[in-house]
């Protein structure tokens, strides 16, 4: 018998626990959701009596719009007196009732949301509801409408006088400014450099004046506006709205930078670091440029692109720290923006990018450097100016010839000052000679034709046999220039030389093609070397 009554002791218990954790479990988010529910405002000629709640059937604004209704609907029915307004209270609604006339049911969930019992919540709302029907009937007597449009109509006089008087002003304010101010405005510059001109500072003040007129202006037009629109009941909602509109977006702004100030303040520290450690190292990189402080294998020239690429890393660290201080880096716009921008950045500067690169990657294989003559696939010319996309080269034509760097990194380049700085450049051609010509000859003639050039410089001109091919033996002549920029007048005179001689040898030059012996051979007396054109041959025709 004891057992069975332990029994159901515990179950009872076990019951009532489960029962309350239930209720609990639901009173509770009950309460939080009723906290969090979405209310509406009920207001007459743009005042707001109350809030009230909704549901998913019947949303609060739609409550509230029909509450106003029926509101509006007593307060144009002048046979209902204010004071035939009531509270009928039930089990579980408290009724707002104007005689028979529904206005408005408060429920305990209305009480809730003002935490206050259902009844005074009631009370509260019907003494409400009654002095905007007092109000409401009050704002649209005739003797109210009356002092309603004199006092627009003065306000309209006003402004229009006020509006006008500012545009007299406002001329008299440009007259004086430009006699006083203009002909004292003069560029700001540094010596011959001029940094900004009189006219675009004239044009600064020009703007900041038509600022403050805008200003004024706009300033005036709003309070006409608020002070007309608060006359008329069907408009007073504007009224009070007015500020608001032109307030809001200025308390937003005020709002920002004040609850944004200790980022503003950790941005501002940074951007100072930043640029502290950025002049440190430029001074340390211009040192190293200018030999005063000497690096172990680092030539005084990398200095200027070092600096440029430690000062693209330290700025980049910079903003990677600087970005969750930025106002607004959290929200989704900006986000959006950002991806859209990396993804045109990414999109189309991908030549760019490999170009710069490229330029970074030339500079340290030391190719070349300004002032050389280089050949660049089938470009030849100096090089005149070094930039991170492209290089420039000045050909033997004095034309500029712009090369991509990412193509003078994937080819080859052929650079004639270099080595020419410890050794003379060698300048060479070949001929093919038949094999009836002592190779002992044809290499004198070709000496010849060198020393004839001038290029006789250490170690001296020398000869080499290339090929022995099937009809001709090709020979190459190897001279040395100091001057490398003087190369193409020697290539000149040197062919000129070696015709010369050969000429004068009888010797017939094979190249470049050989497909029997003619009965003459293809050479060119010395009685021929000047046409009858040429001045030497017009003078001895003279002389004879």
């Amino acid at each position: 018998m004891c057992t069975r009554r332990l029994l159901c002791l515990l179950l009872l218990v076990a019951l009532v626990l489960g029962v309350g954790g239930h209720a609990y479990a639901q009173d509770k988010p009950d309460a939080d959701m009723a906290s969090d529910a979405p209310t509406a405002a009920v207001q007459i000629d743009g005042t707001t009596l109350f809030q009230v709640r909704g549901a998913s059937s019947y949303p609060a604004q739609t409550r509230a719009d029909a509450i106003q209704g029926r509101i509006e609907g007593v307060a144009q029915d002048s046979s209902v007196s204010v004071d035939s307004l009531y509270v009928n209270d039930t089990g579980t609604l408290s009724r707002i009732l104007a005689g028979d006339r529904p206005i408005m049911a408060v429920t305990e969930a209305d009480a809730s949301l003002e935490q206050a019992a259902r009844h005074e919540v009631a009370i509260a709302h019907l003494a409400r509801i009654r002095e905007a029907i007092s109000e409401y009937r009050a704002a649209r007597t005739p003797e109210a409408l009356r002092r309603a449009a004199i006092r627009s109509i003065a306000a309209t006089v006003v402004f229009a006088i006020l509006v006008a008087s500012l545009f007299w002003l406002w001329r008299a304010v440009d007259r004086v400014v430009e006699r006083r101010l203009q002909a004292r405005i003069h560029s700001v510059g540094i010596q011959s450099f001029e940094l900004m001109r009189a006219d675009r500072i004239w044009a600064g003040i020009h703007n900041f004046m038509l600022l403050v007129r805008m200003f004024l202006f706009i300033t005036c037009v709003l309070l006409y506006l608020g002070y007309v629109l608060a006359r008329w009941p069907s408009t007073r909602g504007f009224a009070r709205n007015m500020v608001g509109f032109a307030a809001a977006p200025l308390k937003v702004i005020f709002g920002g930078i004040v609850n944004n100030i200790p980022r503003l303040v950790f941005l501002a520290v940074l951007f100072v670091v930043i640029r502290l450690l950025l002049r440190m190292i430029r001074l340390f990189f211009h040192e190293v440029g200018r030999g005063a402080v000497k690096l172990g294998g680092f030539d005084a020239e990398w200095a200027e692109p070092t600096y440029k690429i430690i000062r693209v890393a330290v700025v980049a660290f910079g903003l990677i720290v600087a970005y969750p201080y930025i106002p607004g880096s959290q929200s989704d716009a900006f986000k959006g923006v950002s991806l859209f921008i990396g993804i045109v950045f990414s999109l189309g500067s991908s030549s760019a990018i490999s170009n710069i690169i490229a330029g970074y990657m030339m500079t340290y294989r030391r190719a070349f450097k300004l002032g050389d003559r280089v050949k660049i696939g089938e470009f030849i010319g100096d090089v005149v100016e070094l930039r991170l996309q492209v290089t420039h080269l000045r050909s033997f034509k004095n034309e500029e010839i712009v090369i991509p760097n990412s193509e003078i990194l994937s080819g080859e380049v052929v650079n004639y000052t270099s080595m020419g700085r410890v050794a003379p450049l060698l300048l060479h051609t070949e001929v093919g000679i038949g094999y009836e010509t002592p190779w002992r000859q044809v290499e004198w003639m070709l000496l010849e034709s060198a020393r004839r050039t001038g290029l006789l410089a250490d170690p001296g001109p020398f000869v080499r046999i290339m090929k022995l091919g099937d009809f001709a033996i090709t020979y190459e002549l190897n001279a040395p220039c100091r001057d490398v920029s003087a190369m193409n007048p020697l290539y000149t005179a040197l062919h000129q030389n070696v015709l010369d001689v050969f000429n004068e040898q009888g010797v017939q030059i094979m190249t470049p093609a050989y497909e029997g012996d003619p009965e003459v051979p293809k050479i060119v007396t010395t009685k021929e070397w000047y046409p009858p054109a040429s001045p030497a041959t017009r003078d001895a025709k003279i002389l004879t």
